[in-house]
């Protein structure tokens, strides 16, 4: 699998083979755009992300604000810029998950009418996954956010390669691969990233621990699982 980052695609033609090439243009930090075009492709998946359905809403005559790209602008409580009127899921523009739609509708309404003034949905540590093969899952910062935030001196990276129990006692030594990104003299667990068989299913469970604050010497000190044999 070859994965190309900081790229966009500029053309996709078809060539007299029938097949396609897709011109694109790659854009690595601190180095010029280069145009390339990959030949000979059967397949392409375009997944260019949604577009938000306001522009015939006519928000802006009851003062509700979009931003650039159509999106409702709310604050931290989810209220929109008009006094009584709210926007929770995907059409305030982050984290596009169901989940967080429902997190957030339950804590504005919890606001509204459960006397919880200040209920309010944590967008931070949000867990995702993409359920592709094998699956990949994420959940905080990624080294670069970590160290913009934290700064260089003060982060470092754990990475690691494991067989998933799946094929523990096979002769078929699928490897994971997850990456710990840490931050402070405590070594907190800032942002947990892995890919592999199984890592979609137990990234929850990490998500809660990075929620709460758990450290490396945390991950250290729990006892492994026994695979059954």
């Amino acid at each position: 699998v070859d994965v190309w980052k900081h790229t966009q695609v500029q053309a996709v033609t078809k060539s007299p083979s029938g097949l396609l090439e897709v011109t694109v243009t790659s854009s690595e930090p601190g180095h010029k755009p280069t145009v390339k075009v990959i030949c000979d492709v059967d397949c392409l998946l375009w997944a260019i992300g949604r577009k938000p359905n306001t522009e015939e809403l006519c928000l802006d005559r009851v003062g509700v604000k979009v931003d650039p790209h159509n999106h409702v602008v709310v604050d931290e409580f989810q209220n929109t810029t008009r006094k009584g009127i709210y926007a929770i899921g995907d059409v305030c523009g982050k984290a596009l998950l169901t989940p967080v739609a429902i997190a957030a509708g339950r804590k504005l309404a919890l606001r509204l009418f459960g006397n919880q003034q200040h209920a309010r949905l944590d967008y931070s540590n949000i867990p995702t996954v993409v359920f592709s093969h094998p699956p990949i899952g994420t959940v905080g910062l990624t080294e670069d956010e970590a160290i913009s935030v934290y700064g260089k001196d003060n982060v470092k990276i754990y990475s690691t390669l494991f067989t998933p129990m799946y094929h523990a006692v096979t002769q078929r030594k699928v490897k994971c691969v997850m990456k710990l990104v840490c931050a402070g003299k405590e070594e907190k667990v800032v942002g947990l990233h892995m890919q592999g068989l199984g890592c979609d299913e137990m990234l929850q469970g990490f998500a809660v621990a990075i929620k709460m604050g758990a450290t490396k010497a945390d991950f250290d000190n729990t006892v492994a699982i026994h695979p059954t044999s």
